[in-house]
């Protein structure tokens, strides 16, 4: 299975090589982001890990241009700025997964296997549409509309609202949002899940009287009509 490793750091670089190699992974190496978005674009890699300060072209914008061409390929962002920001920056390009250096190559490893297994269960999928109360997404067309209205999500933001449509009328933890949406543990340091939240309600409720996206003090969050 063919994974680009996109890092300018050479001996980081070949450390995650090696350690994807020893567990049966194809891995291509690109040490500037301007040669690792041409690599990503021209082949068939399963999946794409880079680094965000990069020569020539920075991990933000290989990851959103790929992301124009390839909406279905995992990617997961490295990077040692670890703030609430810099992660909705990440995410917001089109990134899958975020890890903070330094870290564990086990942690890497199980961040790729989990996101390579959700990958093939969503490529197996036949259900494209899904639908609650007068919200629609379609996840062939990454098209989502409420009462007819079409609604222009980032790639984080229309993966939050389908785990929500998938799980409606259910309390969701920020824990289970993050492992489940995210492929991570939740941080209670940082608090990316609530400014998603609020991303979504803007987008999803603002402009309806009815509501759909609602929280429950000391518990998480649930998609209901009301």
């Amino acid at each position: 299975m063919a994974i680009l490793v996109i890092e300018d750091d050479q001996r980081v670089a070949e450390l995650i090589q090696r350690g994807l190699e020893e567990q049966g992974f194809t891995v291509t190496l690109a040490y500037d982001g301007l040669s690792g978005k041409k690599l990503g674009l021209q082949n068939n890699y399963k999946l794409i890990i880079t680094d965000i300060i990069l020569p020539k072209m920075d991990g933000i914008d290989v990851c959103r241009q790929i992301r124009e061409t390839k909406p279905d390929i995992p990617i997961i962002m490295l990077t040692a700025l670890g703030t609430t920001d810099d992660k909705v920056e990440g995410f917001d390009a089109g990134a899958d997964d975020y890890l903070v250096k330094p870290f564990e190559m086990r942690e890497l490893l199980v961040r790729v296997r989990a996101l390579l297994k959700r990958n093939t269960k969503t490529a197996n999928s036949v259900g494209f549409i899904i639908r609650f109360a007068d919200l629609e997404m379609n996840l062939h067309t990454k098209i989502v509309k409420r009462d007819g209205q079409e609604i222009s999500l980032t790639p984080k933001e229309f993966k939050l609202l389908e785990y929500l449509m998938h799980n409606p009328e259910r309390v969701l933890s920020r824990i289970e949002i993050a492992e489940k949406v995210w492929d991570t543990h939740f941080d209670t340091g940082t608090n990316f899940i609530d400014v998603y939240i609020n991303y979504l309600r803007k987008k999803i409720d603002r402009d309806f009287e009815k509501k759909l996206i609602h929280t429950k003090s000391g518990m998480g969050f649930i998609l209901k009509a009301e």
